[in-house]
Parts: structure tokens; sequence; C-alpha cells
């Protein structure tokens, strides 16, 4: 426990230091979010806040993990397993996040671009991982405490489809100040406490959850509303990489349904705005998608969603932590 609060407490400096340098030099290089015309018409006033922030809690979490990493030296190789995994996703979205700085509008990468890049980062990390012996073809089933076996090839698909999935889904909770990161928090909180209780062999996961942890919360004293940066597509995919990467690394990815359910529930009300609208001839379910969207244009402030969304996280944190609490008889 003291380790984890320790790369949490370096990760959070790390992370506030790093803001004081990152926020005046993505000014200067005029780095600024093109807002969406056919967004909520008061975040027009968002435009030119500087994106790109993710570098933040990257730069957070990747000091406290080599602070760790020296000390823990067997678990050096798992650490740095999820964090370059999270990486290349971080990449992806960087690239898109110059694309749009670059054109001056909210369009980087094609929607087939970012799916091919990131199929086969998930493609290459689950196999990797399995020539690893770090991870099974068993489907647990948190709850229910029953592992299911599945062909590799099924698996393989299953996998990709999961990571591809919840990556894409914690870009979509990306859409308001601070939400995001709130969001992802308890999230990180819950690896953290399962890596814990179950034992020392997890020790590298809790350090890396702990360590993205204390670097969302150093992150969140520039993102909270009224958000001087926001974390961009650079952010939010290395977020949904990690979150990925944690889950696969204790062989569990469906913990990801409870414990991700306000990231499920942001592409539900996409997906289901989506299919609506063309099933009925441009009729919308919700004023607009992704669901914060929505709330928002029902009166609902910044503050409270950020609050409402990040308690709700917590609580299924909790839940979900309790799910699997007793996967090996703990």
């Amino acid at each position: 426990m003291r380790t984890y609060v320790i790369s949490a407490a370096i990760a959070f400096a790390a992370a506030a230091a790093a803001g004081l340098i990152i926020l005046p030099v993505l000014r200067r290089v005029k780095a600024g979010q093109s807002i969406r015309d056919d967004g909520p018409k008061w975040h027009m006033t968002k435009q030119g806040t500087p994106i790109m922030g993710g570098f933040i809690f990257i730069i957070g979490a990747a000091a406290a993990c080599v602070a760790a990493g020296m000390t823990t030296q067997t678990q050096a190789s798992t650490i740095l397993f999820i964090f370059a995994f999270a990486l290349v996703f971080g990449a992806i979205g960087f690239l898109d996040d110059y694309e749009k700085v670059r054109r001056r509008q909210n369009l980087g990468l094609t929607a087939l671009q970012k799916l091919l890049l990131q199929l086969a980062v998930a493609v290459a990390f689950i196999l990797l991982m399995r020539l690893a012996g770090n991870l099974t073809p068993n489907l647990y089933i948190p709850f229910a405490n029953v592992s299911i076996p599945l062909p590799e090839p099924l698996y393989l698909v299953v996998a990709a489809f999961v990571i591809v999935a919840e990556v894409n889904a914690v870009n979509l909770t990306d859409g308001v100040d601070g939400l995001c990161t709130g969001v992802t928090i308890p999230v990180c909180i819950a690896f953290a406490a399962i890596a814990y209780v179950w034992g020392a062999e997890y020790l590298g996961i809790g350090i890396f959850a702990s360590a993205l942890c204390g670097g969302l919360a150093g992150f969140l004293l520039y993102n909270f509303h009224p958000a001087k940066i926001f974390m961009g597509d650079t952010g939010s995919l290395f977020l949904g990489g990690a979150v990925c990467g944690m889950a696969f690394a204790l062989d569990m990815p469906m913990i990801l349904l409870p414990l991700g359910v306000i990231y499920l529930i942001e592409t539900l009300s996409d997906v289901i705005q989506v299919v609506y609208f063309k099933l009925s001839h441009g009729r919308r379910i919700f004023k607009m998608a992704p669901i914060h969207h929505h709330l928002e244009m029902n009166g609902w402030s910044e503050h409270k969603l950020f609050f409402v969304f990040t308690l709700v996280s917590a609580a299924f944190a909790v839940i979900s932590f309790l799910g699997v609490y007793r996967r090996f008889g703990a």
C-alpha cells in the first residue's frame, strides 16, 4: 500500500509541475481546440483552448512508474508492458490531434485510419501477452466467478473488439471539462485495489494504476471547469489503452463492462442516436449524443456533469471490486 501511495504522490507532483511547462508551450505554438459547429453553442467559448494536455498525466505517470520500477525490479516488465501499450494508443491520438491543429479544424485522422491503427495495436498486444504467458484464452465472468475457455482465434477476435471498443468509448467520454479525467480516477483506484488484494504478483499493475490516478489528479488542476487545457485524443486514447492494458494484465477484460459503465453508457447513447436517426429518417432520441451533451442541453452544468458522472463511476468501481474480490478465494 505504501508503494501505491508513493507512486500516486510522485505522479501527482510530476503532472502538476509538467502542466506549468506544457500549458504555456501549447499556447505559444497555438495548439488550440477547434469546436464543432453542431455542438452546444456555449462550447464556442472554448475555441482555442490548448489540446494535447494528455502529455501532462502521461509524464506524471511515467515519472512514478520509473521511480517504482527502480525499487521493484521484478515488476518493471509488467509496468513497462502496460505503459507501452497505452503509449502507442496515445501516439495514435497525438497524430489525430496534430492533424486537427495543422488543419485548424476538428477533423484529424479519418475514422478508417484510426480503426486500422487501433486494431493493429490491439492484435499485437494480445499476441504478445499470450506469447509472454501473461494472458489465457479464458473469459473470466465477474460476479459469477467462472472462466469460459474460448478457442484461440475466437478469443483474439473478442479481445481485439473489446480493446478497440473500450478505447473509443473512453475517447467519447472526453467531451466536457474534467469529465473523462474524473470518471477514470475511480477506475484506476479500483484496479489498484484489486491488484493489492490479489497479492504481490500483481504489484506492477497496482503501481501503474496508482501512478495514473495520481497523474490524472495532477492534470485535473488544469482540466477542471473552466478547463485551461484539454487532454485531446493524445490523452483519451492513452487512457483507453491504459484501462484495457490493466484489465487484460489482470486477465479479466469483462470487468470493463461494470467498471467502465460510464464509458459504456456514453457509447450506447451515441450508437442508439445514430441507428435511430437512420431508421427514422432524421429523427433523434437525444438532443445531442453522446449523453453528456444531451444532459448539457437539458440544463446540466459542467460541474454537475463532472460530479454526477464521477460519483456513478466511483459507485461502480466499488461494485466491480466486490465482484472480483473472491476470484482467488480472497
